[in-house]
């Protein structure tokens, strides 16, 4: 099986011929992976909620979570500014390149009823969120917690200048998009 990394590397030659390229450089490639959980209020009412969410996505991602807090007070959320919302892992590197090959060779095949991602989660300067409603599909979390399930976001960095460029880029790699 070839991994996210060696068909990078396939990218480029396939890409300098639409693209214009003249440096491996120019190309396209991954700069970082973005793993992000919205705990919201849960962090606040239940402190086991909280350790359970970072030890399942440090399992996940293999790198221990920050934990994030809100920007600004919101009434109506009775939420107050540093008060705890959230959990993000910023991976680079091997790190990075491991997660992606298990996420689009392992993970998003044992998503129910998949049928591909949409090509509109490509943003205009090349970056793409995808959003996982159950963190169940990765085979490091338990069954045991199913009751406990949490969604996530995922978003790949690149150095891709248009979405055009971008799209192009993530089908080389193997994002499986919706045809």
């Amino acid at each position: 099986m070839q991994t996210i990394k060696d068909k990078e590397k396939k990218a480029y030659e396939v890409m300098k011929g639409d693209f214009g390229y003249k440096n491996i450089l120019a190309a396209p490639h991954l700069s970082k992976i973005v793993v992000s959980v919205g705990t919201g209020k849960l962090m606040k009412a239940d402190k086991n909620k909280g350790t359970f969410v970072a030890d399942r996505l440090s399992k996940i991602t293999g790198q221990k979570p920050s934990v994030r807090g809100a920007k600004k007070s919101i009434s109506g959320f009775k939420i107050r500014t540093g008060d705890q919302v959230g959990m993000m892992v910023t991976l680079r590197g091997k790190y990075m390149y491991d997660f992606a090959d298990k996420l689009v060779n392992i993970a998003i095949p044992r998503t129910k009823d998949f049928r591909g991602i949409e090509k509109s989660v490509v943003d205009d300067i090349g970056n793409m969120t995808i959003g996982i409603k159950e963190h169940t599909i990765f085979p490091e979390t338990g069954d045991e917690e199913i009751r406990d399930v949490f969604g996530l976001a995922v978003t790949f960095v690149t150095t891709a200048k248009s979405k055009k460029e971008a799209t192009k880029y993530f089908e080389l790699i193997g994002i499986p998009f919706k045809s």
